[in-house]
């Protein structure tokens, strides 16, 4: 593992804030409302071995205390792993995390995470992980009856099988 150098202001900010926080925190939104906004970590694996987190179709003010919450819960022992539900990150529901498949791992989805990665590591980054949320019923994309809208807001970088 090596330091990581900067070549721009923005990518000192990154690296500033997983050296301050534990994580930098990138939100992405289509200006036109088209596609679902969303958020990724940078740093969860150099700070607490877990893979980067991406959250899509809420609102950043909630999103980023999701993240940052998923940060602290990794610091008290919580496994980022497939299928784990994960309480506290969404007031008054449960999360599910969900692996990303390698080939979901694309810089439209986690470019600075990827850039922070292969310039700490010198290798592609290869694991990532999406916090999935219900609709207002409890009810997760992957379960028959939940909202059209909720599947739509968090496209699915996950592995569909027969039970999700």
């Amino acid at each position: 593992m090596s330091a990581v150098t900067a070549s721009n202001d923005f990518e000192r900010k990154i690296i500033d804030n997983v050296a301050a926080h534990g994580c930098h925190i990138n939100f992405v939104f289509d200006p036109k409302g088209d596609e679902p906004s969303f958020a990724y970590s940078v740093g969860f694996e150099e700070t607490v071995g877990q893979p980067e987190v991406i959250i899509f179709g809420l609102p950043n003010e909630i999103m980023q205390p999701m993240i940052n919450d998923a940060l602290r819960l990794c610091r008290e022992g919580l496994v980022l792993q497939d299928m784990v539900q994960v309480d506290g990150l969404l007031e008054g529901f449960p999360c599910f995390v969900r692996d990303v498949i390698p080939e979901k791992i694309l810089p439209e989805y986690f470019n600075s995470a990827i850039w922070y990665h292969r310039a700490r590591t010198g290798v592609p980054l290869s694991h990532a992980v999406q916090i999935v949320w219900p609709d207002l019923d409890g009810l997760f994309p992957w379960e028959e009856g939940c909202d059209a809208g909720v599947r739509d807001w968090q496209p699915a970088l996950w592995t569909r099988n027969l039970n999700s």
